[in-house]
């Protein structure tokens, strides 16, 4: 009986594994999770995290971004666990997320339900007793007149990189390849702006000769992100701000249509902008999405998911309505995941944007065309030839919206 149940156990791993993994989203519809590892399961792990993966799948996003999993320094740390971008080895795994074999065990998931995994990356400083610091010549940092690293702002447990040194350069780029080499399928880079955008032109052209479908997202605002250095997303800062404005009534539809005007006149065509009503900056040091957005932050949710250009972007907890703001260098987990309305509106939102081509990021997304404007009530369409989405957006409240699709 034990050898019958094995042979039927090992039958079953062998068709799971043979199995054609999902078709994935194209990258232009495609909706981005950023998941907070440290704080997405009790455990912290990449182990726990690999079971709730099936979960993220049914709720429909594409791209499952994580927050920095390298090793954190220790000099200068903030907190009892430190922050994640202090990072003391490019080619690494923080042990207090798993090992190596735990990650790549969590990618091989995420790709066998059709999603594609990218890493943070933090190219403009690592942490001050990082293996860089001790291994590499003194001049692939910054450094005052006594020859110590520097730092940005407060960031005291950080220390500037020198990009005027090409070594540095090119010991990025392999950093980089190393982990397109074990299967991630891009990079959301941190502070792009503060790194030259002659170093993310060359690596980016780089990678993408070996890695074409890779996915870049530049935590940036600068179009030229797009045209010099060939990132496929950045940040929409500006929208995010103008959102929260609008939800405190100090402003409404001509500020919104006058940034969309501009943004599509600033950025290339095929420029997709990331579009959130939170992320881990945001929810730790300004709020959660309620305590800025109020009983406006499911309407600007929706925004997000129809503007033209936008990629959207889901932070962890906001599909149960997470109403808490993390701690950044402690462990502040959520206790446990369950499903309700606001998980019921985000796989409304997915579903919607999956089902309508019209609402495609970039150039491949539908003619924006404003149909109405009375009394606070933004109703707009995203046209394509065969496909057309209407939107009717109350702008006040009680922030009332609508999707119809033809």
């Amino acid at each position: 009986m034990k050898k019958i149940l094995f042979a039927a156990l090992a039958a079953l791993v062998v068709l799971s594994c043979t199995q054609q993994a999902p078709e994935q989203q194209p990258l232009e519809n495609s909706v981005v999770y950023e998941m907070n590892v440290r704080q997405y399961t009790p455990e912290g792990t990449f182990a726990a995290a690999w079971q709730q993966l099936p979960r993220l799948a049914e709720l429909g996003v594409d791209i499952v971004w994580l927050m920095p999993i390298y090793p954190i320094g220790v000099e200068g740390r903030k907190g009892t666990l430190g922050s994640y971008y202090a990072v003391k080895d490019y080619c690494a795994v923080n042990p207090e997320f798993g090992t190596l074999e735990d990650f790549d065990s969590f990618v091989a998931e995420a790709h066998r339900l059709g999603l594609r995994v990218v890493l943070d990356w933090v190219a403009n400083h690592t942490s001050p007793d990082a293996v860089w610091e001790s291994g590499k010549p003194a001049d692939w940092y910054e450094r005052d007149a006594e020859g110590n690293t520097t730092f940005t702002a407060d960031w005291s447990d950080t220390a500037n990189l020198n990009y005027e040194n090409k070594d540095v350069w090119k010991g990025m780029a392999d950093a980089m390849h190393f982990w397109m080499e074990r299967g991630i399928d891009g990079f959301r880079c941190d502070m792009a702006c503060e790194v030259p955008l002659e170093f993310w032109q060359e690596t980016i052209a780089g990678l993408r000769a070996e890695y074409p479908g890779m996915y870049m997202l530049a935590e940036g605002e600068e179009p030229k992100l797009h045209s010099l250095s060939d990132f496929d997303a950045s940040y929409a800062w500006e929208l995010h701000h103008l959102l929260n404005a609008i939800a405190r009534g100090e402003k409404n539809i001509p500020e919104l249509l006058e940034y969309i005007e501009k943004d599509a006149a600033n950025n290339p065509a095929d420029a997709f902008r990331l579009m959130f009503t939170s992320n881990h900056d945001e929810n730790s040091w300004a709020g959660t999405e309620f305590e800025r957005m109020g009983d406006a932050a499911k309407l600007m949710a929706l925004l997000t998911f129809t503007l033209p250009n936008g990629q959207p972007l889901i932070y962890t907890g906001q599909e149960m309505g997470w109403n808490k703001r993390f701690e950044f260098f402690e462990k502040d987990h959520i206790p446990a995941w369950e499903e309700n309305e606001y998980t019921d509106f985000y796989k409304w939102l997915i579903k919607t944007r999956h089902e309508n081509p019209a609402l495609a990021a970039g150039d491949k997304g539908g003619r924006f065309e404003v149909v109405s404007t009375e009394d606070s009530t933004l109703v707009f369409t995203r046209t394509l030839p065969e496909n057309k989405v209407t939107v009717k957006a109350q702008l006040k409240a009680p922030w009332a919206y609508e999707i119809t699709a033809e």
